[in-house]
């Protein structure tokens, strides 16, 4: 693996840009015969709440023409079950490992990483406060700028683990949002979550989805979120991961020129686990081509004005 590509990103060292992204990614090993590690610089691992959850009642997933509607509710096994059985299968991934913390109200987020900040194989935490198919919590802590600063704050106060902050696309601004999670300590924002959505049976005149509403993930996010990852970074200055409809090499380094440090790979890996090879190899060959010294150097590297 070529050293260009390598990159800190949220307080965490990277051996690539790409990171499988929470939920798509499982615990980590499901994709051990499938994905080249050798090619992922971090894995999010799926939600971990207090206790399990059920998640949402079937059908929970729909494929999209540019991706997939999805309503799984943040089912997860719970914190015990997190430490006893998923965290140690993940102990022998070649990449770094972080958690993706996930609650109903913000006092069960502290609790969850008091717990979890002992645990010497995770380098991160990422704070998922912008689900948009659970009923409670979700977007709500996102939504209020000086809520979404004291409730950082206080998950600051119970861990010395980077904080990765997991914002909502669908607020009236993100900036306010943005400056807030910073403020609170977060040292990375994860920019965005997928988009609230729907669809319909026209037949049997129902929504497709048990839960109603759902997520939508894939490429047609992609231009959406990269309006987002361009306004944070220009705005703040944060460290940025980019999450939103990555399917290749070069919508991977949109994002960095964007001003992301890291990408986030998730609903593609589906359709081509080959892909976090396929991104570094075209990264690694577009960084020699443009003759930068390594990926960092693209970070936010957009020219001005029109081609």
């Amino acid at each position: 693996m070529n050293s260009a590509v390598a990159i800190r990103a949220g307080g965490v060292d990277l051996r690539t840009p790409v990171i499988l992204a929470s939920g798509c990614a499982g615990y980590g090993p499901e994709w051990g015969e499938l994905v080249d590690f050798a090619a992922v610089g971090a894995v999010v691992l799926k939600g971990v709440a207090r206790e399990p959850w059920l998640g949402n009642p079937p059908p929970r997933l729909m494929e999209t023409p540019c991706g997939v509607l999805n309503a799984i509710g943040l089912e997860n096994v719970g914190l015990d079950v997190f430490l006893t059985e998923k965290l140690p299968a993940a102990a022998d991934l070649p990449c770094a490992v972080v958690a993706n913390v996930v609650g109903r109200e913000p006092e069960e987020y502290r609790e969850v990483c008091a717990a979890l900040d002992g645990e010497g194989r995770l380098a991160a935490l990422e704070l998922n406060v912008s689900c948009p198919n659970v009923r409670a919590g979700g977007m709500a802590f996102c939504a209020d700028a000086d809520g979404l600063r004291e409730f950082v704050a206080r998950c600051r106060e119970v861990t010395t683990k980077p904080l990765w902050v997991k914002l909502a696309p669908m607020l009236t601004d993100i900036v306010p949002a943005a400056k807030a999670a910073l403020a609170g300590g977060a040292e990375a924002l994860t920019v965005a979550n997928t988009l609230p959505a729907m669809a319909v049976d026209v037949r049997a005149r129902r929504p497709v989805l048990g839960n109603v509403y759902g997520g939508l993930s894939g490429p047609a996010i992609r231009p959406v979120t990269l309006r987002l990852v361009h306004r944070v970074y220009d705005e703040t200055g944060a460290e940025v991961i980019a999450s939103g409809g990555v399917d290749g090499w070069e919508a991977a380094a949109a994002y960095v020129l964007a001003g992301a440090r890291a990408v986030q790979v998730g609903t593609a890996l589906f359709d081509n686990p080959a892909l976090p090879a396929e991104i570094v190899a075209g990264l690694e060959e577009y960084i020699r081509r443009e003759m930068f010294d390594d990926v960092a150097a693209l970070v936010g590297k957009l020219r001005s004005g029109q081609v």
